[in-house]
C-alpha cells in the first residue's frame, strides 16, 4: 500500500479501512479499520523494512543487496524510524497497572502505590 493512498486527498486525515473481504468466499466484514504504521510506510520503504528484518538487521547485507553504502542505509533507516515515531504512540506507564487491577491480579492499595 503506497501511503498515500493511505491519507485523504481533501482533508490530508488519515484513511481508515471501512470494508474487508475474503477474496477465496466472499465473506466480508465492515467497520472502522486502522492501517497500521508499516502499511503507512511508502511501498519502498516497506520493501526496505523487509530486506532488514530477513538480513536479521545486518547493514552489510543491505549495502550489498541495494547497492548502497553503509551511510545510505543508516539515513534511510534512520529517515523511516522517524516516519514511525510520528504514528507510534507509547501506551501510558499506568496502563499496565490499571489492567492488573481490572483483573484482580492486585489491589487498589497496590496499584495506588505503584501509581505514586
Amino acid at each position: 500500500m503506497d501511503i498515500s493512498k493511505t491519507i485523504c486527498p481533501d482533508c490530508k486525515k488519515p484513511l481508515k479501512i471501512a470494508r474487508m473481504a475474503c477474496a477465496t468466499c466472499g465473506m466480508s466484514m465492515e467497520g472502522e479499520f486502522e492501517v497500521s504504521p508499516l502499511a503507512r510506510l511508502s511501498l519502498e520503504d516497506q520493501t526496505f523494512v523487509i530486506a532488514f528484518v530477513r538480513s536479521h538487521g545486518s547493514i552489510k547485507k543491505m549495502e550489498s543487496l541495494f547497492g548502497i553504502s553503509y551511510p545510505t542505509v543508516k539515513n534511510r533507516l534512520n529517515a523511516i524510524s522517524a516516519a514511525l515515531d510520528k504514528t507510534f504512540q507509547a501506551p501510558s506507564p499506568n496502563l499496565y497497572v490499571l489492567e492488573q487491577l481490572s483483573r484482580g491480579e492486585i489491589s487498589v492499595e497496590e496499584a495506588l502505590e505503584k501509581l505514586s
